[in-house]
């Protein structure tokens, strides 16, 4: 669950977002490898079993065992990874020494996952080629689920539950963040595509409530900035990374 990506200095713990695995982020780990020594991690539920409970906090949880091995670290997160590393920081402040925080926002009450699911129960599994991902949700999303998809000997699959995932989204339906966020006390940036899927003006918000933390908006970006816009993305954490030495 935890893994090596090597590089030397202090410890740089990279959290994929939904449905997402720690495949997706080797596009950015070369660089990375600069500012520090990289770990990757896969959420339960995401290619192996889920917690018992689907809840922030169960997975919190198990990212934390996780986290202890390694020690305090500069904690990078898309979408859901970036909940449940500031969710870390509020309850183990000790294993945190900065946030990365990449378009996602405290507060999604009032919005279902319903259509969301019903869309992936209608996806053509197996997909039978590479081409075939890509040509289904093109290039950027086709290459996030190739490397999250698992491959088996008739096509890519799914490497979850559709059922385990809606839950986890259709929880942030009916509670908020703010708490865990207002609690953070280390160093933070965060990161917003401009048609990202956050809530207009909460990211802003966020930047707002904790005087520790920075506001980043990446024109033209929709929700998976590090791909879409790497070298924009690039920028904005390098020189993060640079402040924090």
């Amino acid at each position: 669950m935890l893994h090596d990506e090597g590089g030397d200095g202090d410890p740089i713990l990279l959290l994929h977002g939904l449905m997402g695995s720690a495949r997706t982020w080797r596009r950015q780990i070369p660089w990375l490898r600069r500012y520090g020594h990289v770990y990757t991690y896969d959420a339960p539920g995401h290619g192996r079993p889920p917690p018992a409970a689907l809840t922030t906090e169960a997975f919190v949880e198990d990212l934390s065992v996780h986290a202890e091995e390694i020690g305090r670290a500069t904690v990078v997160g898309h979408s859901m990874g970036s909940l449940h590393g500031w969710c870390l920081a509020a309850a183990r402040p000790e294993l945190v020494a900065a946030l990365v925080v990449e378009d996602i926002a405290p507060d999604f009450r009032g919005r279902t996952a319903d259509a969301w699911a019903a869309m992936i129960e209608s996806w053509p599994q197996p997909f039978p080629t590479e081409v075939a991902v890509r040509e289904y949700f093109g290039d950027v999303a086709g290459q996030y689920f190739l490397d999250s998809f698992e491959r088996r000997p008739d096509g890519w699959y799914l490497h979850g539950d559709v059922a385990t995932f809606e839950a986890i989204s259709s929880e942030w339906g009916t509670r908020h963040f703010w708490a865990e966020w207002e609690s953070v006390d280390v160093p933070s940036l965060l990161v917003e595509g401009e048609f990202g899927i956050t809530p207009k003006g909460q990211m802003e918000e966020m930047s707002r409530r904790n005087p520790k933390s920075e506001y980043v908006s990446v024109p033209g970006a929709a929700h998976l900035i590090h791909d879409e816009r790497p070298e924009e993305y690039r920028e904005v954490v390098t020189a993060f990374l640079r402040r924090l030495r």
